[in-house]
């Protein structure tokens, strides 16, 4: 099969078999002449940045029925938007949207730029992102390469070198079958292709659409590209947290810097994480362990953090945090570690 014939057969496929997604126009309301909204697509692309549609779809849909616009993010407060993030990770990601929804409503009237360089100067958009965005809302002839396009391609030309060093070869091959007729669809088709068909597991090769010109399957190396180099052991860090309740059932919680990994969202008050974490507690009370540790493991390194709590006393005044009252505090707004830790404290510190 030649490289101008692979965008014929997927796009085919394509139409049939498209992915109904939130922030998605598929093929039929293309053809009806119905465009994509660039906000949407924005918001989509940024929320599936290192992470899966599975764990964005209900968060893209509880974000678009409280800020159905961008002007309409950009007047949302920090708190709220990084509480609405909270559980779906890499929270520099909700820092960076609110950046951007704030500089394209005040700046640009509310309107995304639709070339890729300049959809790239926004904060929080790098060059996939900024490809996808000018691809998908904008029909702009992008190459646009996710992990399910890096699957599709090492298989279709049988790329043997093993990830991370590949990513090149991969880029260029993807551009060799990227066409100028709906680049949209295209881009959306190569993923669908490999989310749904291309698996990294048992790809069903009898029902793809590109079988009949891939080398990797012709070679019997499906199931083995793309290859990949030796993982990187991850670090073991350590800390401790603290959980304190006072009479009236109000928690003491701490903001976090706004740089740094979790940055800007509630925790518990606690030391930093490393190899010899110190006993910090907020204030001097009677602080009992909690008998077990919480278990994490961020993208670069496991965490370990020991769990103590304690009832303070009414009006404790702690060296660190400060008091949320309990009808204003929503374990869902913390991050998943230190939900993790609310989960294992809250049990011993029920009010009276």
């Amino acid at each position: 099969m030649r490289d101008a014939d692979f965008a014929g057969h997927l796009l085919a496929w394509y139409d049939d078999n498209a992915r109904v997604l939130g922030w998605r126009v598929g093929p039929a309301a293309r053809r009806a002449g119905v465009r994509p909204d660039p906000y949407r697509v924005w918001l989509s692309e940024v929320m599936l940045q290192q992470t899966t549609v599975a764990a964005v779809n209900g968060y893209f849909r509880l974000f678009v029925q409280q800020w159905p616009d961008v002007h309409a993010l950009a007047g949302a407060s920090d708190d709220r938007v990084m509480a609405a993030w909270a559980g779906l990770g890499y929270y520099a990601r909700a820092r960076n949207l609110l950046k951007c929804a704030r500089l394209v409503s005040g700046q640009m009237a509310g309107r995304f730029p639709d070339t890729a360089p300049a959809l790239q100067a926004l904060p929080g958009i790098g060059p996939y992102t900024a490809a996808a965005i000018a691809a998908i809302a904008f029909d702009r002839p992008e190459t646009v390469v996710d992990g399910n396009v890096e699957r599709v391609v090492a298989r279709l030309f049988a790329l043997r070198a093993p990830l991370p060093g590949v990513k090149p070869a991969m880029h260029a091959a993807a551009a060799r079958l990227a066409p100028d007729r709906r680049p949209g669809d295209f881009a959306q088709a190569m993923m669908d292709l490999g989310a749904t068909v291309c698996t990294p597991r048992g790809p069903a090769c009898g029902v793809c659409p590109l079988a009949a010109g891939c080398r990797a399957r012709q070679l019997g190396l499906a199931t083995d590209l793309p290859a990949r180099g030796p993982k990187a052991e991850r670090p073991l860090r350590r800390g401790t947290a603290f959980v304190a309740r006072d009479p009236a059932g109000a928690w003491l919680v701490e903001r976090r810097p706004p740089k740094g990994l979790l940055g800007g969202m509630l925790g518990w008050p606690g030391s930093d994480w490393g190899d010899q974490p110190a006993f910090c507690p907020p204030f001097a009370a009677d602080w009992q362990d909690c008998g077990a540790e919480v278990r994490h493991t961020f993208t670069h390194f496991h965490l370990r953090l020991q769990v103590y709590c304690t009832r303070a006393p009414a009006g404790t005044l702690p060296a660190r945090g400060h008091w949320i009252a309990a009808d204003r505090f929503r374990p869902g707004d913390l991050p998943t570690v230190m939900r993790k830790v609310h989960d294992l404290a809250a049990p011993r510190l029920v009010p009276h």
